[in-house]
């Protein structure tokens, strides 16, 4: 029997948490609507998402673990918090949380109401609230499933000392299950007998049509694929697949049926792993498309913002494109920004790039430039026709190269068909009425559209003249911070997990980047650096623009016997909307991890 007396429970602040609301309503609840109330005595996680967002993807993974080992203690609420316009609209939800095998709550939240109430700037958010209602800890970006981990099964030991937990199933109510041949598809290729080969992506396998693009031919990879997204032909007939959540490529042979992995660990890529090398060393992280170009497999690499090549012949993987900041920036390859590139396709001289996050169409030259053709940012977004610099796309993931030079893009939260002429600079509308169109293939003088929430191929032909379509114009719901010019106090929160501290075995375990659009709204305070605190220099004369800012944290056991620490690496990408207002904040905190004293 142990008589010494029990480790008092750790000092945490106590902010009551804003109750849960959002005009959407409730989904993965059987129809119920939940309140904190309904929740208290349980450990409650909200996690803020959008889905168009990867590092929101990459989270609900982080999450699945936590989720089934605390499952009668722990209730994960997703609360959806729509970057576009598209993502506000419900049934868009309800197809996001299957497609993405949700399998706890969602609070539909088209306003962002709650995000506000919760003070939230960045997706993801998660918010820690404890079994009696009170706000314990907030995590952004990734990396947090250890401590969050950590924190439960601290709040767990807490509250059952207390009385205060209340153990038994959650709210989840799954739904029923829907019968189609596809489920989501991602992409299509045609293979070289005139079939179609498909990523049944929410089914986690490839299926192969015939060519009347409905018949199932076969089905393949069952149990190795998970959610496959972007389909190539190389020369000899195999495909290259990217395996976008084992973050991984895989070759198919068509002809024999073998399936190889050919690049990645399987694990997701962090800051400071290797760029280059032998590509079954390297790790990738969510290859969202392929192409064969230039003798290469180059890949969309949507989960780091970069554009990556395999060599078959050498065996190897690289950057090719990108810093992993996210936003709009041409030039040399290597100083290129990209945002979630998701769409790929090859002609002679350029590789066309479907930018999705920025809702931009660029391309990369053999001369390794790279150029935007359609887009202006992070935060502009529509359906608008006519001349290259004012039109307007809504987060497209597909483009598919045309033979008169021209380019198809899979326009997918416009649910439309778009063409962008190089030749005369001008952007179209090919077709409307598509649902998340997601790619595209030419078959002689047709074009065959990836429906992927309608679940199937819709074979059009090429029009004669585009459709006609209403413009809009948009910008993201997320409300502007009102900055003060002059000195700004930027503060990136980060606290180690309880167990953990920062990792300077080897130097600074921090490393923060600051930037913005336009480049002048700062006069000081840009660049990179150690210290997650920066003095800002704002221009006067810029009324509003966007804060970048990269932060990263790398944290180890506290165990100074253990010689070989377990390290765990915490990182988040704020692009900040700002208005520079004479009674605006002199200080702005983003919070990485804990709570902002």
């Amino acid at each position: 029997m142990n008589d010494s007396a029990p480790t008092p429970a750790p000092r945490r602040a106590r902010v009551r948490a804003p109750e849960l609301i959002g005009k959407g309503g409730w989904l993965n609840t059987g129809g119920e609507e939940l309140t904190l109330a309904d929740l208290r005595g349980k450990i409650v996680l909200l996690d803020f998402w959008t889905f168009c967002c990867v590092n929101c993807l990459h989270v609900l993974d982080e999450l699945r673990d936590l989720e089934e080992k605390h499952r009668d203690t722990l209730v994960i609420v997703g609360v959806h918090s729509p970057k576009f316009v598209h993502e506000a609209e419900h049934q868009a939800v309800v197809d996001a949380v299957e497609r993405y095998e949700v399998h706890h709550p969602v609070l539909d939240d088209p306003e962002l109401a709650t995000w506000k109430q919760y003070a939230v700037r960045a997706w993801p958010t998660l918010v820690v609230i404890d079994p009696e209602g009170y706000v314990v800890a907030q995590h952004a970006g990734e990396g947090h499933a250890n401590a969050i981990r950590t924190l439960v099964e601290e709040l767990e030991a807490e509250h059952e000392a207390k009385g205060t937990l209340r153990r038994g199933d959650g709210p989840y109510v799954a739904p029923e299950p829907v019968a189609t041949d596809l489920r989501f598809p991602g992409k299509a290729v045609v293979l070289e007998g005139g079939n179609f080969l498909v990523s049944d992506t929410t089914r986690h396998q490839l299926v192969e049509l015939a060519e009347d693009g409905e018949t199932v031919v076969r089905r393949i990879g069952e149990g190795i694929f998970r959610e496959p997204q972007g389909l190539a032909l190389l020369p000899g007939g195999k495909v290259v697949v990217a395996d976008t959540v084992n973050h991984a490529l895989r070759t198919y042979d068509p002809g024999t049926g073998a399936i190889e992995l050919v690049a990645g660990t399987g694990k997701q890529w962090w800051q400071g792993s290797p760029t280059s090398g032998p590509a079954l060393d390297v790790d990738l992280s969510s290859p969202w498309d392929v192409a064969w170009w230039q003798g290469k497999v180059w890949i969309a690499m949507a989960g780091v913002h970069q554009l990556w090549t395999y060599d078959p012949g050498t065996g190897t993987v690289e950057v090719a494109a990108g810093t992993t900041n996210e936003g709009l920036v041409d030039g040399p390859a290597a100083e290129a920004w990209f945002a979630q590139p998701s769409g790929l396709a090859a002609t002679e001289d350029r590789l066309w790039i479907a930018d999705s996050e920025t809702s931009a169409v660029r391309w990369i030259d053999t001369d390794g430039v790279v150029h935007t053709a359609v887009g202006t940012g992070l935060f502009d977004f529509g359906h608008r026709d006519g001349s290259a610099d004012q039109a307007l796309l809504q987060h497209p993931l597909g483009v598919t190269a045309l033979p008169d030079g021209s380019v198809a893009v899979s326009d997918t939260y416009n649910h439309a068909l778009r063409r962008f002429d190089p030749a005369t600079g001008e952007v179209t509308t090919l077709a409307t009425d598509l649902r998340e169109p997601s790619d595209a293939v030419l078959v002689g003088d047709e074009i065959v559209v990836v429906e992927s929430a309608r679940h199937r191929l819709t074979r059009l032909r090429l029009p004669e003249e585009a459709v006609r379509v209403e413009a809009a114009a948009y910008r993201t719901q997320r409300e502007a911070t009102e900055v003060a010019p002059g000195r700004l106090r930027l503060d990136v929160v980060f606290q180690a997990p309880t167990g953990q501290k920062l990792d300077e075995r080897y130097g600074p375990s921090t490393r923060l980047l600051v930037s913005s659009t336009p480049p002048e709204l700062l006069l000081g305070g840009e660049g990179t650096g150690t210290d997650l605190f920066r003095e800002l220099d704002l221009n006067p004369e810029i009324t509003e623009g966007v804060l970048h800012v990269s932060a990263m944290a790398a944290s180890c056991d506290d165990d100074p016997a253990n010689e070989y620490p377990a390290c765990h690496v915490h990182q988040q990408d704020w692009g900040v909307p700002v208005k520079v207002t004479a009674d605006g904040v002199a200080r702005l905190p983003l919070i990485l991890a804990g709570m902002d004293g």
